[in-house]
Parts: structure tokens; sequence; C-alpha cells
């Protein structure tokens, strides 16, 4: 097993008053592709913002190659290699594609701007075509892929995503999938909360499920895709092999799972 990039042990957290998370563990490894599924309400999306520090952690540790970072503020933890997408507010709307990464590479040093956005827009040419395009006019899928851009300006290690396919048509979904994999491929590790279980499964080395904010279940994507118990109780019931061509070698909608 390979050393974690990120590892969380015994995380409690909450709104208020609140408990959600009830001792949650959670760990990703360098270059892994990581799945949190479960129910709506199991604490997917907390634990994100837990991992990140936008929600206090009450008890336990969060570790960053081994150094603590469980009181660190999210700017900080940016800068030492992890970044967060979430689900809503992620682009903003009034400023261009290039105004919104060019916001995201002020963290950097100025000598690396200019090369981290070159970087950024090689790696999504479609954004590289209309840089003067206001966020607010894209499609659903286009700002997806604009969070995803911002976040990737950084030069993180670790992707932290909240629901990248929520709100998006099936192809627009199939082009946020296939960035994802393509991400995954240049080394970057991800590690996201999706509600199409069966996608994220079928592209993911390990996934974690979570139930009403404890561990349910966790091991390698593929094995949880064709598990039984997690087809029956997370995945709407219906034998994965039957409802797509998925197997521990091939996604569905053609894309590949990334190699290891």
């Amino acid at each position: 097993m390979n050393e974690p990039l990120l590892e969380a042990q015994g995380i409690q957290a909450g709104y208020g008053a609140a408990l959600v998370l009830h001792g949650v563990h959670v760990r990703a490894a360098p270059g892994e592709i990581v799945s949190i599924i479960g129910p709506n309400g199991a604490g997917k999306s907390t634990l994100l913002k837990a991992l990140y520090g936008l929600v206090r952690i009450r008890a336990g540790r969060v570790s960053l190659r081994g150094i603590d970072v469980t009181d660190l503020r999210p700017d900080l933890r940016t800068r030492r290699g992890l970044n967060f997408v979430p689900q809503l507010a992620n682009v903003f709307p009034s400023l261009t594609i290039a105004e919104n990464l060019k916001v995201s590479v002020l963290g950097l040093p100025r000598a690396e701007r200019r090369a981290a956005l070159a970087r950024t827009f090689e790696l999504f040419p479609l954004l590289a075509e209309r840089p003067r395009q206001h966020a607010g006019t894209l499609s659903g899928g286009q700002r997806k892929l604009v969070a995803l851009a911002r976040a990737l300006a950084t030069g993180p290690e670790l992707l932290l995503l909240d629901e990248p396919s929520a709100g998006l048509s099936p192809t627009a979904m199939d082009t946020v999938f296939e960035q994802l994999v393509e991400i995954n491929r240049l080394g970057i590790a991800i590690l996201m909360v999706e509600q199409n279980a069966r996608r994220a499964l079928a592209i993911s080395h390990r996934a974690h499920v979570l139930d009403m904010g404890r561990n349910a279940r966790e091991g390698p994507g593929a094995e949880l895709l064709h598990d039984p118990t997690v087809v029956e109780l997370y995945l709407g019931g219906i034998s994965s092999t039957s409802a797509s061509s998925s197997t521990s070698t091939s996604a569905p909608d053609g894309i590949s799972p990334p190699q290891k």
C-alpha cells in the first residue's frame, strides 16, 4: 500500500449543535482516484469541507504527507498541495475564463503564474479557445471545466471534488469524467463525492461508503461496483453488470479507468 498523501482518522464534525460525522476515516495515496459514495445526508460533502478546513473538526486528525493540518486554514492547505472544488459557487460568473484562472494563480509566486496559466489552458483546450467569454454565459458542463481548471492552476497534488457531475446533461457528464481521468493520468490524486456512484466507482482505484456519518464499507472501486450489498443498498438494487458494460478494466461510456 502506498504511503497516504492524505489521511483522516476519527473525524467528528458538524454544524452548530448537530454532529454529522461520527469518527470517519478516509485516505488517498499519491495518484489515486478515491470516491466517497452513500445516501443523501450521509455526511459526504461535510467530510470534504472538513478535510479542506471549511468545517471545524471537533475530534480526529487530518494529515498531508504525514504532517498534521487539522487546524490549518484552507488557503494554507492549498499552498501544501490540496485544493477543493465545491458543487456550487465554483466560478466567478462576471469574469471571463481567463480572468477566473488569473485569480486562481494569485497565490503563486509572480514568476510562476504565466507558466501555470499556460499549462492549464493546454490541459483544457476548450477553454483556451474562448478565454474572453464570461463564465456566466457558459453551459453547466463548461462551468465545471472552468472550476476544475481554476483548482488545477494552483498545481495541486490532490483535488477534493464535491459532486462534479451534479446537474449535468449526459454528454456534459461524459466530458467531465473523461477530463477527470486525464487529470489523474498527470499524477494528480482525486478524492471526490459523487452522486452517480456507478460512474465514480468505475474510474476509482478505491472507494469509501458513508452512511449516517459513519464508514459503512470500503475497498477497490471495481469490487464495490459489483458487491451485492453495495449494489442493493447504495446503487439502486440493480446489478452493475446488467446496468452497464463496466468491468474491472472497463468503465461506462467508453471511459477507461486510469492505470496504477
